[in-house]
């Protein structure tokens, strides 16, 4: 029997009774949420770095039931990206296996898809290689999902109702390749070894060119999670212990610092005026109102 894991939720009040924030602290302080998401239905759904599991808290529930277990894919596996796909039902996450006595470590990954009511996987794809690091992904304009494989300098897509993905771009740019995101139609990527962020420029035919920098005005270090909202990019820079938004114009940044003092933030999630993260050090999932 999946054993029922208790979220401990301290709601704490803002200016007006319409801005809350929530910490949640996921099963213990050593839990390890990497990246999370929200459903359509208003569950938090977070993944384990240090674990086989992938959780999950109804909305307005204060304990949360494992959804994934991946206990028998082998000693040491956990999960990296974690993302809600609405249209299609499916709650897409990263899952990473270390292979047995390698030398320097290696893992082999897959993208997983399951129902995002049920938890039964509808889709289970292996990254190429003997060692990979799916990390993150995001939905395009053209509803296909890519992938990042920080490793291997490596961004693979999946085609609307395909099983497997197909390399769409390898850039030596993204070797540390992390989040990524559309904004505004526009492919965005960050590099969390050498605290960059890119904007990838497509041709008239959809093929992606060289990443361009994009020049920030102040320090994000350890950029990880991104997601975009309200004509901004959201970053869980893991270096820095902030959670910051970007405002581009053009090839340029403007950095503002959304929250900081965090212990390792990892993952991040806008959904309506709430902005969501992961405090991994601490093994918390956080909640603050949606900057104006």
């Amino acid at each position: 029997m999946v054993r029922l894991t208790t979220f401990i939720v301290t709601l704490l009040a803002l200016s007006t009774p319409a801005a809350m924030a929530a910490e949640i602290l996921i099963h213990d302080a050593k839990s390890q949420p990497e990246s999370m998401t929200v459903a359509p239905d208003g569950s938090v759904i977070a993944g384990s770095a240090s674990s086989p599991y992938v959780y999950r808290v109804k909305k307005g529930a204060t304990t949360a039931e494992v959804f994934v277990d991946a206990s028998a894919e082998g000693p040491g596996t956990f999960f990296f990206g974690q993302l809600a796909d609405g249209a299609t039902n499916t709650l897409w996450t990263c899952q990473l296996t270390p292979v047995p006595g390698t030398t320097p470590p290696a893992r082999h990954t897959s993208l997983r898809g399951f129902d995002l009511a049920t938890g039964k996987e509808k889709l289970r794809w292996n990254l190429p290689g003997d060692n990979s690091v799916c990390n993150d992904f995001t939905i395009g304009p053209d509803k296909a999902l890519y992938i990042s494989d920080t490793g291997n300098a490596k961004i693979y897509r999946l085609a609307p109702g395909a099983t497997s993905a197909d390399l769409f771009m390898q850039n030596k740019a993204l070797d540390g390749i992390d989040g990524l995101t559309f904004l505004d139609g526009v492919l965005y990527v960050n590099n969390v070894i050498f605290s960059k962020v890119y904007r990838i420029p497509f041709d008239a035919s959809g093929k992606p060119g060289r990443p361009v920098d994009i020049w920030m005005d102040a320090p994000v270090r350890g950029p990880d999670g991104m997601r975009a909202a309200n004509g901004k990019l959201f970053i869980a820079a893991n270096g820095t212990g902030q959670v910051v938004s970007l405002t581009i114009h053009g090839d340029t940044a403007h950095v503002t610092v959304l929250k900081d003092g965090l212990d390792t933030p990892t993952g991040i999630e806008p959904s309506g005026d709430t902005l969501w993260l992961t405090e991994r050090g601490v093994g918390r999932v956080w909640s603050i109102p949606m900057p104006k």
